[in-house]
C-alpha cells in the first residue's frame, strides 16, 4: 500500500538519514549491544549531520521545522537500521518538547543550541520503583529553599540515563496533593547529590542505555523549573500522546521489517526438496500478517496525520499505541517461528526484533493502562 504521508522533503531527508546510519551505526551495532551503551560521539556526528533538533527554532540553533514527520523517519530508520540503542527518539519525541512547549527564553537559549549539536542529551524521569503507570503516585520530592529548591528521592528505568546531560524530572512539590503537587524540573551532569545508578541489564534494546538515578539534597535552581510549579502532571499528560504514537510508529517499522526479512528467507530456505515459502502454511500466515501490516500502517499513518494538525487526542494515542504495539509481539513471534531455529539465533535480524519487541507493550505505558484510557473516554 503507497503511502501518502510524506512529501520530496521528507523522502530526502529519509535517504540522507539512511546512509548516515549505514556509514556511521551499522558498523558499530555489535560494539554497542556489547558495551549497552551508544558512543556520545555518535550524537556529535547526528548533530553535525542536521539529525538532531529538527522542531528547535533556527534561532536556537536548531532545524526549524516543526514537522513530527521528520520525528517519525528518524524512528522508522533506526528500527529499520536495527540500531535501536539510538535513544534519539526519547529525546526528540518524549523530552524536548517540554522545553520547547514549556521553557522559559533564558532555559532555551542556555540549553537548546547544545541539544542541536548533540554535546548535549535529554532524558525525561517520571518512573520510580514504586510508581510507574501511577505517575501520581511518584515520591521523589523537591522542597523550596529559598531561590533554589531540595531534590531527593529516586527514579528507574530511565532512557538515556547514562548518557543524559540533562534530565527533565518530576516531583513533588506539594505531599499529598497527587496531581496537584508534581512539578518538573531540570537537573543538570554535575550537581551534587544527582548520581547515577546501575546501568540496567534488559532482555531487548540492550544498546539503549537504560538507569536508575538518585537524588539525594540536590539543590536545582529556580530557574531550572520547567513550567509552573504545580503543572508537572498536567504537562506529562500532554505530551504523551506524541510519545505513545512514537512508540506505534516503531512498531508499524518492526512488523514492516520482520515481514521483510521473513518473506527473504522463506525464498531461500529449503526443506523436503523446495523453498519453505511454496509451503501453504507459510503462505497462510504470510499473508495473515501482510493483512495486519496494512491494518496497523493505516492506523499509525493517519494518527500522524491528526497530530500534525494538533487534533490527536489521549484516547487515540492509547488506541494506536494499544493496537500496534500488540501486533507488533504477534507479527514478530509468527515471523520467528518461520524461520524455524535459526530464528532463535541472534545473527539473524529475526532474532534481535523478538528480543526488542517484548517491552513496547510495556513502557510508555501498558497496554493494560491504553485500555483504562480508550475505555475512560467511551464514558464507562
Amino acid at each position: 500500500m503507497r503511502r501518502t504521508l510524506f512529501e520530496e522533503e521528507h523522502d530526502l531527508f529519509r535517504e540522507s538519514f539512511r546512509s548516515f546510519l549505514r556509514q556511521h551505526a551499522v558498523p558499530k551495532r555489535a560494539a554497542w549491544l556489547e558495551r549497552g551503551i551508544v558512543d556520545r560521539d555518535f550524537w556529535l556526528s547526528m548533530g553535525a549531520n542536521g539529525f538532531l533538533g529538527t522542531a528547535i527554532p533556527a534561532e536556537y540553533g536548531g532545524g526549524g521545522a516543526d514537522d513530527f514527520r521528520f520525528n517519525a523517519i528518524l524512528v522508522e530508520e533506526i528500527i529499520r537500521a536495527q540500531v535501536s540503542g539510538v535513544g534519539v527518539t526519547y529525546q526528540e519525541d518524549m523530552t524536548l518538547p517540554y522545553i520547547l512547549s514549556f521553557g522559559t527564553e533564558e532555559q532555551k537559549r542556555r540549553w537548546l543550541p547544545a541539544v542541536a549539536t548533540g554535546e548535549r542529551i535529554l532524558a525525561v524521569a517520571m518512573t520510580e520503583p514504586g510508581a510507574g503507570s501511577d505517575l501520581q503516585g511518584i515520591k521523589t520530592s523537591a522542597v523550596r529553599k529559598g531561590d533554589e529548591w531540595l531534590i531527593n528521592g529516586s527514579k528507574i528505568f530511565i532512557s538515556n540515563g547514562m548518557n543524559a546531560d540533562l534530565v527533565v524530572t518530576a516531583a513533588q512539590t506539594e505531599p499529598g496533593s497527587g496531581a496537584k503537587g508534581i512539578t518538573l524540573f531540570a537537573l543538570e551532569r554535575g550537581m551534587p547529590g544527582f548520581e547515577r545508578g546501575r546501568k540496567l541489564d534488559k532482555v531487548g534494546l540492550r544498546a539503549q542505555d537504560t538507569a536508575e538515578l538518585f537524588f539525594e539534597d540536590v539543590l536545582v535552581p529556580q530557574e531550572n523549573v520547567i513550567g509552573e510549579v504545580g503543572k508537572g502532571f498536567a504537562y506529562l499528560m500532554q505530551n504523551l500522546p506524541q510519545e505513545r504514537l512514537a512508540l506505534a510508529i516503531g512498531a508499524a517499522a518492526a512488523i514492516d521489517l520482520a515481514i521483510e526479512t521473513t518473506v527473504e528467507y522463506v525464498r531461500g530456505r529449503t526443506a523436503f526438496g523446495k523453498p519453505v515459502g511454496k509451503f501453504q502454511n507459510t503462505r497462510f500466515v504470510l499473508a495473515d500478517l501482510v493483512a495486519e501490516q496494512a491494518a496497523v500502517r493505516a492506523l499509525v499513518d493517519r494518527c500522524v496525520e491528526t497530530h500534525l494538525r494538533g487534533e490527536l487526542t489521549a484516547a487515540e494515542a492509547s488506541a494506536t499505541k494499544l493496537y500496534a504495539t500488540e501486533r507488533q509481539l504477534r507479527v514478530v513471534d509468527r515471523c520467528l517461528q518461520l524461520h524455524g531455529g535459526y530464528g532463535y539465533m541472534l545473527e539473524y535480524p529475526i532474532a534481535q526484533l523478538y528480543l526488542d519487541a517484548r517491552v513496547q507493550t510495556i513502557y510508555g505505558g501498558t497496554s493494560e493502562i491504553m485500555k483504562e484510557i480508550v475505555a475512560r473516554s467511551l464514558g464507562i
